[in-house]
């Protein structure tokens, strides 16, 4: 979830730089159709540390349902100890997560990139007007984008 969470704070970060940029393709970041996930790594290391267990190999960026996401392994720092299962008290425990990345919005472009338009976002409304944009009153990365386990 954290290679996720990081990834999605990336693409708003692109997106408010887009907009101010007055970048004519700032509605790809909308999409979440550009490259990020440069700190999933770090984020996914420090959620499995928080959860006293270790990030197994890298944070590898996926597709899943058209959507970008990112699948981790862990394990565990400690072992499973007594336990009613004979054999299993010194394992540790494994597991393995895809989350992705889905925007919550729903738009309409405009003709001209550059025109304020408003983003239906799971029923808050949004405003982007390139021309009068003031990064302060921006959403939160949360408003624009859900992320979710799917395995």
């Amino acid at each position: 979830m954290a290679a996720a969470q990081d990834a999605r704070d990336e693409l708003v970060d692109g997106l408010v730089d887009a907009i101010e940029a007055h970048d004519d393709d700032w509605l790809d970041w909308l999409d979440g159709d550009e490259s990020v996930g440069e700190g999933a790594q770090t984020a996914a290391q420090a959620l499995a540390a928080d959860n006293d267990s270790a990030l197994q190999g890298e944070a590898v960026q996926v597709e899943q349902d058209g959507y970008p996401g990112f699948r981790v392994n862990v394990q565990t720092n400690y072992t499973v100890g007594n336990s009613i299962i004979p054999g299993t008290e010194t394992m540790t425990g494994k597991a393995h997560a895809t989350a992705v990345i889905q925007p919550r919005c729903e738009n309409v472009p405009p003709v001209d990139p550059l025109d304020p338009f408003e983003l239906d976002c799971d029923g808050k409304t949004v405003t982007i007007d390139p021309d009068h944009f003031n990064p302060g009153d921006f959403p939160d990365a949360s408003v624009l984008f859900s992320v979710h386990l799917v395995e």
